[in-house]
């Protein structure tokens, strides 16, 4: 999570992550697609879950001709479309340390030190996605900026979290590190998340942990099921 802008001024965008954050068991026998570095763009696989709603996006045009993303919080992963729904990629991403799929109320305007725990969620949901300042005065991709989530690169930070180590393991629980904030890898970031929505921003469909499916996106209801193929 980051603070808005002004609040906390002059915080630098890694300060945002708490070094006292407790690194997760991993989850034995993991298959959440990893990269073997920070530029490789991801595996292919998709969750049942994430095709259903690529496919709901895809049919009713619920992004708006604008690019859009689909963070797959169960599998630590961001998917990225453009415009038309083209799949440009997916990479795997760090997600607050915390299970939930809610934001506390209020959360937006506490200091770092104030936020427990069990306060550090991603938050689910759908969101307009715009780029704006941050404390410190830089500028990253907001999600929801009431709530201080936004997606950006894996900032320097404190050496001891592993960031970078964590984004590449072969599991997922230790990818639980941030206060809310979406963290990706630098290259995917500038190279194609960053030309995307400079200009007008987009959409960024965050999966639950915990709810259903249907309660964080309740259009899929009304979503027609595939027919099926005919020879």
């Amino acid at each position: 999570m980051i603070k808005v802008f002004p609040a906390l001024a002059g915080l630098a965008l890694a300060a945002a992550m708490p070094a006292q954050a407790v690194d997760p068991a991993r989850a034995a026998g993991s298959t959440a697609p990893k990269a073997e570095d920070a530029s490789r763009e991801g595996a292919p696989q998709r969750s049942d879950a994430v095709t259903r709603v690529a496919d709901w996006i895809a049919a009713s045009g619920d992004n708006h001709s604008l690019p859009y993303i689909i963070i797959d919080k169960p599998a630590a992963a961001l998917l990225l479309f453009d415009a038309t729904g083209k799949p440009l990629g997916q990479v795997p991403v760090l997600l607050g340390v915390a299970l939930g799929d809610e934001a506390t109320p209020g959360i937006g305007s506490k200091n770092l030190a104030e936020i427990g725990p069990a306060e550090r969620t991603t938050p689910a949901g759908r969101f307009l996605a715009k780029y704006g300042l941050a404390a410190g005065r830089q500028r990253v991709l907001w999600v929801d900026y009431a709530t201080s989530v936004a997606l950006h690169p894996i900032p320097k930070g404190n050496p001891k979290e592993k960031r970078r180590q964590r984004m590449l393991s072969p599991g997922i629980d230790d990818n639980r590190i941030t206060f809310g904030c979406i963290n990706l890898p630098i290259a995917f970031y500038g190279k194609s998340v960053r030309p995307l929505f400079q200009k007008k921003g987009g959409y960024v469909y965050v999966l639950p942990d915990t709810k259903p499916l249907e309660a964080v996106f309740p259009r899929l209801l009304v979503q027609p099921a595939a027919s099926p193929a005919t020879s």
